[in-house]
């Protein structure tokens, strides 16, 4: 092989090692943004579960209110009554 022929392999194994090199840095930057959004994903899951169970505890509370209002409006009507 000529001198010349071993520099243009030289340099063509020199772009492969960046190419690889910055492929590989572009791979852990995706790998953290993918972990960055599963933990997103995971927050706003655990966030819609209390919500959940909030709004479950806030429709109890307003079913009872209701049976209370509904008991006291029929007192009422049975105090009209009689």
């Amino acid at each position: 092989m000529s001198l010349e022929a071993l520099e243009q392999l030289e340099q063509k194994v020199q772009m492969a090692i960046d190419t690889i090199a910055l492929q590989q840095m572009e791979i852990d930057e995706l790998k953290e943004k993918n972990r960055q959004l599963e933990q997103s994903t995971q927050d706003l899951k655990n966030g819609r579960v209390s919500l959940e169970e909030e709004n479950a505890a806030l429709r109890k509370e307003h079913d009872e209110w209701q049976e209370k209002i509904q008991s006291l409006l029929g007192k009422i009507d049975n105090a009209q009554v009689e």
